[in-house]
């Protein structure tokens, strides 16, 4: 039966009403489709088309379609069509045409939009019907807006002179929508329209173009979009003017003694901000001439006066030289000869590394004379074999030649007899533990002042023992121990969650000097306003005390942290065990998780297994799991990644999709796994993870190509594209493999050192002495990013060693001890002068 053309677009709507008021089946709308025999001009036009919006926080977004004439519209999101009774609709009538016209809105939630999460971008668009046809509109996107916390760069601070440039970058964290970035100066904003000499570069750094005295401020990067605004840290950015001096005054009068003097100040500039003084002198004084001298006649009393005089300055200047050359005597007996200061400026080399090249002859290199003096020892300490020596001696290289042909020594000032009985000794300590060997979580030496350095290979944990830390005369066999979280009990109460491992140095109660320095992973967020870190150390009862507030440090205290975005190092006078633990102020405080994804490498039955394993993100842990994929004949088959697990109590869900129903089936039942919450926040269980199980509708089947998606109910989230020949080792295989290396577990004396004794000793001698200059040990934490532990270096007798042993403990073994010099070398002292700072001018 035929139908009339009248009657097509009555039959369409009934269809779609129809469709609509179903189970919403998917069906793609027609592009402009204007009906046969209709009239195109009477085809919809919009008059309101839907915009692409953002989410922000939980509350949903307003879509609106108007078009005219219009006998239906309706909304289709991500290639479904809305139901009917989530429209509004409002009907009208053109007053200039008469023509019908609808108003169409519909709320998109945020659950709606994370239910495609990974898949695609959530976009959604209306069609409007007439009697001549459809049309549809363009389409609008809706995403989630956030802004992560986490700058990308921030701005540092700066020393310069005046009229030179600044440049202080700032990458703004990651957004949606992208944030906007402003600069703040001392809480002031930053406006380059009003100030031609600033300018903000399209990759969002501040320039000035010539610093000025009034450019001296706080800087402060601040990114924003509509979610939230962020405020990097400040970069103190001080301007300097060095000394310049004024003309010189006219001549004095010629006086009595027929001379004269004229004068001048170090005012033209005056120095600002730390700027350098004038150099030279302020006072210039001359012989009078001829005709301006007045001579006197001496009488007996004048010559007698000068005789005595000239004889005063004789005296004093022979005792001088007396009391120098006695100096000169007494310091040959106490410390060891050392090169000039130019090392410094040259670049450090560390213990026995020969240099690169023959042309080289200010490249820094101490060699140890192994023939005579020194064994390099690993994991304990080794008599020597020619007899023991009171000194430790360098055999003569690039660094003593200027010195002379004779050989220079090290004495540590230690009793004649203490390297005699230094091998009784080491058998004889009433306090050496009984540790148990061989496990692949321990490792233990023996040490003495000299110090040393103990690592569990691939766990990111390790122990400096600094120089001078045990006392003289005193050997101790240490041990370092991780633990495993179901080995140990470690209460936690309400919000606190484990953020490190759980680390034993010991033994407990052995007298230090000088504090050690253990560093271990964490996988907290570092945020002052979201989360309260403390350490905790058990006590020889077995409870757990709080040692350390973090933030709240002081100097006096026994313990200390250097709180780093994925490691800490802790500061301690007492061995013991020790973790890291955070307790969350708001729903704020995010843990970092480690997402790895393990199939098998060989595949023999229809059945493939996927884990995925939802672990700290720190090394100790991910060494775990890798040990043990290995057991299992596990493979790594995607680059791991890192998700945010938030302290909202939600769960963490996993869920595979797009797997190709023509290869293989997933015998999940459900749309999900989930772990629960409290299993991930308190840190205390092992190897979290999931398992999807596939099964190959052939033996044949080879190629696997799906997605995995793990994420946080109204939090972080993370998407796996899977597309791999299951029958071949995978290309994410080589990421693992620098984790599978072991490392020496026990270094002793210089070789577990990056600055070599003789430099380090250099160092300290010149930076301790505080100088009205600057150039000290407060100058060289400012260099190295350290000046926030001022007081607790101050509190030390040492600061400057502390800033070493920091440095050690940090960058240990790739430190680049170039950078080290340039920072030591860059405290504004002369070369040559360098080690005389202290002595001739603070």
């Amino acid at each position: 039966m035929a139908v009339r053309p009248g009657l097509w677009p009555a039959l369409l709507g009934i269809v779609l009403a129809a469709w609509l008021h179903g189970t919403g089946a998917q069906q793609s709308a027609t592009v402009a489709n204007p009906v046969p025999g209709a009239n195109p001009d009477l085809l919809p036009h919009f008059l309101v088309e839907p915009e692409d919006v953002y989410i922000v926080k939980n509350k949903p977004v307003l879509l609106v379609c108007k078009a005219m004439p219009a006998t239906q519209i309706f909304f289709k999101c991500n290639g479904e069509w809305v139901r009917q009774v989530d429209h509004v609709i409002e009907r009208s009538t053109d007053d200039s045409s008469g023509l019908p016209a609808m108003e169409v809105r519909i709320n998109v939630s945020r659950q709606q939009v994370e239910k495609v999460f990974g898949l695609e971008e959530y976009w959604c668009q209306c069609v409007a019907w007439s009697s001549s046809g459809t049309t549809k509109s363009q389409k609008a996107y809706i995403r989630i807006a956030y802004l992560r916390k986490n700058f990308e760069q921030e701005p540092l601070a700066k020393e310069v002179s005046l009229e030179q440039g600044i440049v202080l970058p700032c990458r703004p964290p990651e957004g949606i929508p992208p944030a906007e970035v402003e600069w703040l100066r001392n809480e002031d904003l930053v406006d380059p329209s009003l100030d031609p000499n600033v300018y903000i570069t399209r990759e969002h750094s501040l320039v000035v173009r010539q610093a000025r005295l009034a450019d001296t401020a706080n800087y402060t990067c601040v990114a924003k979009n509509i979610v939230a605004r962020r405020r990097s840290a400040s970069a103190a950015v001080i301007v300097y003017v060095d000394g310049s001096w004024s003309p010189w005054s006219k001549w004095s009068a010629c006086g009595l003694d027929c001379t004269h003097w004229r004068s001048r100040e170090c005012s033209d500039p005056a120095p600002r901000n730390g700027g350098e003084e004038c150099r030279g002198a302020d006072l210039d004084t001359r012989n009078c001439t001829s005709d301006l001298c007045v001579h006197t006649a001496s009488g007996p009393e004048d010559v007698a006066l000068y005789v005595g005089l000239i004889a005063v300055a004789v005296c004093l200047l022979l005792l001088l030289l007396v009391l120098i050359l006695v100096y000169c005597r007494k310091k040959e007996g106490l410390d060891s000869d050392v090169a000039d200061s130019s090392i410094l400026t040259s670049g450090f080399q560390p213990v026995s590394i020969k240099p690169s090249k023959a042309d080289n002859p200010h490249l820094l290199t101490i060699q140890p004379d192994l023939s005579t003096t020194t064994t390099t020892c690993q994991g304990s300490l080794c008599p020597r074999q020619d007899g023991p020596s009171p000194k430790f001696q360098l055999a003569n290289g690039h660094l003593l030649s200027p010195l002379g042909g004779g050989r220079h020594t090290l004495h540590h000032s230690s009793p004649t007899s203490e390297a005699e009985d230094f091998v009784s000794r080491l058998s004889t300590q009433n306090y050496f533990r009984s540790l148990p060997r061989g496990t692949s979580n321990m490792t233990y030496g023996t040490f003495n002042f000299l110090g040393g350095r103990l690592m569990i290979p691939n766990t990111g944990i390790s122990l400096l023992i600094p120089p001078d830390a045990i006392p003289r005369g005193k050997i101790y066999e240490i041990y370092l121990t991780l633990h495993k979280p179901e080995d140990v009990r470690l209460p936690l109460a309400g919000c606190q969650t484990l953020l490190s491992p759980i680390v034993s140095c010991g033994p407990p109660g052995v007298l230090l000097t000088r504090p050690v320095i253990l560093a271990m992973d964490h996988c907290g967020e570092p945020c002052p306003e979201s989360w309260s870190l403390r350490l905790k150390k058990q006590s020889c009862e077995g409870s757990w005390e709080d040692v350390l507030h973090l933030g709240e440090e002081a100097p006096s205290h026994l313990y200390y942290c250097q709180l780093e975005a994925g490691a800490c190092y802790v500061f301690t006078e007492q061995l013991g065990r020790f973790a890291l633990v955070g307790e969350a102020l708001s729903v704020a405080a995010t843990k970092r998780l480690k997402l790895l994804l393990f199939a098998p490498v060989a595949c023999t039955s229809l059945e493939y297994n996927i884990r995925v394993y939802c672990l700290h993100d720190t090394h100790d842990a991910l060494k775990e799991v890798v040990q043990l994929e290995k057991q299992l004949g596990g493979q790594l088959i995607q680059e791991p990644r890192v998700l945010h697990f938030k302290d909202s109590y939600h769960n963490l869900r996993l869920s595979i999709h797009d797997v190709p129903s023509s290869l293989w089936k997933s015998k999940l039942l459900v749309s999900y796994q989930e772990i629960p919450f409290y299993h991930i926040w308190n840190g205390t269980q092992q190897y979290l993870h999931c398992t999807f199980t596939l099964e190959r509708i052939s033996p044949s089947t080879s190629d696997l190509a799906c997605k995995v998606w793990v994420w946080q109910v109204e939090g972080d989230g993370q998407s796996f594209n899977i597309n791999f020949n299951i029958t071949k080792d995978t290309r994410f295989a080589e990421l693992l493999a620098l984790e599978s290396e072991g490392g020496v577990p026990a270094l002793v004396g210089p070789s577990a050192f990056k600055i070599p004794f003789l430099i380090r000793q250099k160092i300290i001698t010149s930076l301790d002495p505080p100088c009205s200059r600057g150039a000290d040990w407060r100058t060289l934490a400012q260099k190295l990013h350290l000046d926030s532990h001022l007081s607790f270096f101050a509190s030390k007798p040492s600061p400057t060693a502390m800033i070493l042993n920091l440095w050690e403990a940090r960058h240990f073994p790739n430190g680049n001890l170039s950078q080290l010099a340039a920072a030591v070398a860059g405290l504004g002292q002369p070369d040559a002068g360098l080690f005389t700072v202290s002595e001739a001018e603070c």
